[in-house]
């Protein structure tokens, strides 16, 4: 036992991680040299909203719907809690590698904005799961978890072999863009008032997430070489492929199992009740559209994606 402790101690101490290298903090500087992001930060910071406080609770009547409707909306942002929840240690980990890789104080600056904005995120969808009959804490059906845990960027985000233009590019312009259309979409079929404000809201501070990921990524395109090009492009198709493709976002594209066609149902009854989700008919296209502005936005900084494939879409 004593000879196996000491195997283990010695294999962690040859792992290599960011808090390896010795900290070096001065000369701080906060000197802008992101200017379109510096101003992100400042719109965000004018921006705030509180959800016990700005969502119009007293326009929601749960009472309005059936409890099949209750019951299935509940789920529905549980599960939306869930993945904003996760998204709030991706923000801390990756100011990590911002003050670690020496970047612009402008990124430093945003992204303590960004994980205000995620933790509110996910505090209004659970507290819309409470009024709605009680937050619901995992998926009823474990074969779903797969596809909802993670995506793996806090992970990678810690990882000095993983470039952060990979990460960024994965993260933000891809994951968070396709997150962006899908709210932007449930503005328009979600007519419950308060589901509709929430949405809203969110969709609004995602709109800057996204807008600090193509700024970023313009700012340094042409200083990337090839092979940095090449990790960018592995690292976006496979949070297309490994993520969206198995349902993070839209639960219609998860592998199909019983879990998978519950969260189905439940999108559709809530969709139905107007309470905030949609349905695959409605989100094909727009899923579709938004893979193939991803790819004309990369193409152009000179990152090109292949085709993908996926059983309910075919090669797009």
């Amino acid at each position: 036992m004593s000879d196996d402790k000491i195997t283990r101690e010695q294999a962690l101490e040859q792992i290599a991680t960011l808090f390896d290298a010795p900290e070096s903090r001065f000369p701080l500087n906060f000197n802008s040299k992101m200017p379109r992001i510096r101003e992100l930060f400042q719109a965000a910071t004018k921006n705030q909203w509180d959800p016990k406080l700005d969502i119009a609770w007293d326009k929601l009547d749960p009472d309005a719907y059936t409890k099949e409707q209750r019951d299935a909306a509940r789920l529905y942002w549980s599960r939306r809690a869930w993945g904003e929840y996760g998204a709030i240690s991706e923000s801390p980990a990756l100011q990590i590698r911002f003050v670690e890789e020496d970047r612009p104080s402008d990124m430093q600056m945003f992204f303590s904005i960004r994980s205000q904005e995620e933790a509110r995120h996910a505090e209004v969808c659970h507290d819309m799961a409470e009024r709605l009959g009680g937050y619901i804490e995992k998926p009823i059906e474990q074969l779903f978890q797969t596809s909802v845990s993670t995506h793996g960027v806090r992970r990678a985000a810690l990882a000095a072999d993983v470039p952060l233009e990979g990460i960024i590019a994965a993260l933000v312009c891809t994951a968070e863009e396709i997150a962006f259309d899908v709210f932007k979409h449930l503005t328009d079929v979600t007519s419950d008032p308060v589901a509709k404000q929430i949405v809203r809201l969110i969709m609004r501070d995602e709109s800057r997430h996204c807008a600090f990921g193509w700024y970023f990524l313009e700012e340094i395109c042409d200083d990337l070489t090839d092979e940095q090009k090449t990790m960018i492009e592995e690292a976006v198709v496979n949070m297309i492929e490994k993520v969206e493709l198995n349902g993070y976002h839209s639960v219609w594209l998860a592998p199909d199992n019983p879990g998978t066609r519950h969260e189905i149902q439940t999108d559709e009854v809530t969709h139905g009740a107007g309470l905030g989700a949609t349905i695959e008919e409605l989100e094909k296209p727009i899923f579709i559209e938004s893979i193939a502005r991803i790819r004309k936005q990369m193409g152009d900084l000179g990152i090109n994606l292949p085709p993908f494939e996926h059983p309910k879409v075919g090669t797009f």
